[in-house]
């Protein structure tokens, strides 16, 4: 090999390390900012003499205060999780930030639960009632203020944790489930008014008081920022408008958005939008790019999977458009070798189809369906020049057990191991896909997902 070729090879090595030692740059930082403020809380929960505790009763209530300050700072956590940031966003990654999502949205209705229990464990004990008692008593008796207004916030988190269980998500609307999650904010409201005013901690510190303030007003404006502010400033500096609907086979239009300096985006391959079309504008929906943006237009492949997707079809051309993002890190940048496999299954072939339009390697697409005309934007593909399998089949047909399983995967693509994988499709093939494309040897850094769960 020359000397040429040797340099090139270490030049490429480098770029592909960059980004990746940028987002563990970036990841340290977030870490640090949520574990400092964790520490912080302690620090002041302890400051404010909770661990001098004689009795049970002092000591479960001590228990009490620090549950409920964790539960209302991981509660802040989880909107800043949902409040779309594009830096955190880039970071992470949706899924990634899903999963921290759920998982957080658990730890905060435990302490949640934890909280009550242990108060009113802890304040039965201290006023020797029983514990029903004391319930009626902080509910009723005026001697606790704020503790109608923390119950209501309890129930409304509860509701939304509820509703977040898969078989509770898959027999309500979209659109429903997502309203019922925006009473995360209304809960959150509800325990400023029991924790600020009410506190123990921070009615005797007023620095710890004003640190708590501090959290509430920050987490408020990040929420009204991104969630309000920088869509409705895009929608004035973009001005994006339906240019075109066309019906791409049963049920799937690809529509596609014009508007002005759309290159400023920075929108890459791989990325999704969250889209607003105002003539429905009081739903939302995430939509990845089905094609390599170009600074002129947009354009996104839709399957009709509920009433919102079903009534994009007759979207009026001119509509004017509201886009949030762009988000993902399905993109070139994760990517760790020269060459790569990228598994769509259905309409999860658009962020696939954008990637591959700019290829810069060796790619191979593996396009799974289990029939023959769900395969979208197969000619476009085609057109491409890429290197295309297609998987088409019923896992439950006799035989079709075998598909896309590790062996499978090995014929179609012998040298899989030294690739990157990017997996794009619904939850359940993408998982059967990560799981099968690890037996075959590829290691989960080399393994990149998004899931079309929504």
């Amino acid at each position: 090999m020359s000397e040429v070729a040797i340099e090139q090879g270490a030049a490429e090595a480098h770029a592909l390390r960059r980004p990746h030692a940028r987002r563990a740059a970036g990841l340290a930082v977030v870490w640090t900012f949520v574990l400092g403020n964790a520490a912080a809380i302690f620090w002041l929960w302890a400051h404010g003499g909770n661990l001098d505790g004689k009795t049970t009763g002092e000591a479960l209530t001590s228990v009490a205060r620090i549950t409920g300050l964790l539960s209302a700072y991981t509660a802040l956590i989880q909107v800043v999780l949902l409040a779309r940031i594009p830096v955190l966003e880039r970071l992470v990654g949706f899924d990634r930030l899903t999963v921290w999502h759920r998982w957080n949205g658990h730890a905060t209705i435990d302490l949640v639960v934890a909280h009550v229990f242990f108060s009113v464990w802890g304040y039965a004990l201290m006023d020797r009632y029983s514990v029903g008692k004391e319930i009626s008593t902080m509910l009723g008796g005026g001697i606790y203020p704020g503790m109608i207004t923390a119950t209501v916030g309890t129930a409304l988190l509860i509701a939304v944790v509820a509703t977040s269980y898969v078989i509770v998500r898959r027999r309500l609307r979209y659109e429903w489930w997502y309203a019922v999650h925006l009473l995360a904010y209304a809960g959150i409201a509800l325990a400023w008014f029991h924790q600020i005013p009410t506190g123990n901690e921070l009615v005797l510190d007023t620095v710890a008081a004003d640190y708590w303030r501090a959290l509430y007003v920050a987490t408020l404006a990040i929420i009204f920022g991104f969630r309000v502010l920088v869509p409705v400033a895009n929608a004035f500096r973009y001005r994006l408008r339906v240019a075109d609907v066309r019906h791409e086979g049963p049920g799937v239009v690809s529509i596609r958005m014009s508007g002005r300096r759309l290159e400023r985006l920075n929108a890459r391959p791989g990325q999704f939008f969250q889209w607003r079309f105002l003539n429905r504008w009081w739903t939302a929906h995430p939509f990845s790019l089905s094609e390599a943006p170009d600074g002129r237009s947009l354009r996104i492949t839709v399957k009709a999977l509920g009433d919102h997707t079903a009534e994009l079809a007759s979207t009026p051309v001119g509509t004017r458009v509201i886009a949030e993002g762009p988000f993902g890190v399905f993109t070139d940048a994760v990517r760790r070798n020269g060459k790569r496999l990228l598994i769509a299954g259905g309409i999860g072939v658009t962020p696939v189809r954008a990637l591959v339009q700019r290829s810069s390697g060796d790619d191979v697409v593996v396009y799974r369906a289990l029939r023959e005309e769900e395969l979208v934007l197969r000619d476009e593909l085609e057109q491409l020049g890429v290197d295309v399998h297609y998987v088409v089949g019923d896992h439950a047909a006799p035989g079709g057990d075998r598909l896309l399983s590790p062996e499978h995967l090995r014929e179609l693509v012998p040298d899989l191991a030294e690739r990157d994988v990017y997996v794009c499709g619904p939850p359940g093939m993408t998982d059967a896909a990560v799981r099968n494309v690890r037996a075959a040897g590829v290691p989960r850094r080399h393994i990149h997902v998004e899931r079309f769960a929504l």
